[in-house]
C-alpha cells in the first residue's frame, strides 16, 4: 500500500485553542501539520506567520510541519519559516522570479522543498527542477479561502503529475489541497496523490468539547485510502 499521509490544515482549526487542536488531531492519527500562509497580496486573505509555527514547536508539536506559502515574493520569508521549525516549504512558481534559486534556498535552510500548482498553472514549470523538488502540491481549489469544493479536473492533473514523478526517478511526494473529504479521498488517491490536505473536512467534524472527536474522521479517511487501489 502507498505511504499515504493525512495533513490537516490548521486554517480551519480553532485558533483560540490551536496547540490543543494540533495535539488532538495528531493523536487521532494524522501525520502532517499543514500551514496555509497567505499575505493579502498574492492571494486575497491574510493568515499565518512564522511566529505561529515557532509557537507550535515550543508547545511541543513534533510532527512534520508543511508550510504552503501563498505569498509574493517568497525568498524573504523562507528562512524565517525554516528557523521557526518548518519541515516542508512549498511555494507557487508565479511568486518567484527565480524558481530554481528559491527551491535551492529552501534546501539550504534545511527544509524539504516543493512547488504548488494552481488549477490553471501548467506543470511545465517542473521540466528543469525535478531534481530540486521533494513535494509537488496540486491545488484542487483556487487559493485564498478555505471551505471550497474540489475541482474535478484536478484528477487528470494528478495523473499527469504522477507520470512526471515516476519518469524522474526521484522520491517526490504528490500532495493535493482543497475540498478533500471522506467521500472523495479514495478517488484522489487512485489518481496518484499520496498526501492529503484537509481543513474543514477534519476540523469541522464532531463536538468541540470532545478531545477525541478527530479519531473517527481520520479513521474513516484511512479506511477510504485502504480501498483506493481497488478503484
Amino acid at each position: 500500500m502507498a505511504d499515504y499521509r493525512i495533513a490537516p490544515s490548521i486554517l480551519a482549526a480553532n485558533f483560540a485553542r490551536l496547540g490543543e487542536e494540533v495535539d488532538n488531531v495528531i493523536a487521532s492519527g494524522a501525520d502532517i501539520v499543514h500551514f496555509d500562509v497567505m499575505d493579502n497580496h498574492y492571494v486575497p486573505n491574510l493568515t499565518l506567520g512564522p511566529l505561529v509555527c515557532d509557537a507550535l514547536r515550543s508547545h511541543g508539536v513534533s510532527a512534520p510541519i508543511d508550510v504552503h506559502l501563498m505569498v509574493k515574493p517568497v525568498d524573504r520569508i523562507i528562512p524565517d519559516f525554516a528557523k521557526a521549525g518548518a519541515s516542508y516549504i512549498t511555494f507557487h512558481p508565479e511568486a518567484s522570479d527565480h524558481v530554481d534559486r528559491s527551491l535551492g534556498l529552501i534546501r539550504e535552510c534545511g527544509c524539504k522543498s516543493g512547488l504548488v500548482f494552481n488549477p490553471a498553472t501548467p506543470l511545465s514549470y517542473l521540466d528543469y527542477v525535478t531534481d530540486k523538488v521533494d513535494m509537488i502540491l496540486l491545488m484542487s481549489v483556487n487559493p485564498g479561502f478555505g471551505g471550497q469544493s474540489f475541482i474535478a479536473a484536478t484528477l487528470d492533473k494528478l495523473r499527469e503529475a504522477k507520470k512526471i514523478i515516476d519518469r524522474s526517478g526521484y522520491d517526490i511526494r504528490l500532495e493535493v489541497d482543497g475540498g478533500v473529504k471522506v467521500d472523495n479521498i479514495a478517488e484522489i488517491a487512485a489518481a496518484g496523490a499520496d498526501t492529503f490536505v484537509s481543513g474543514s473536512g477534519i476540523f469541522a467534524y464532531g463536538d468541540e468539547a470532545d478531545p477525541n472527536r478527530y479519531d473517527s474522521i481520520v479513521a474513516k479517511m484511512r479506511d477510504e485510502l485502504a480501498q483506493a487501489n481497488s478503484i
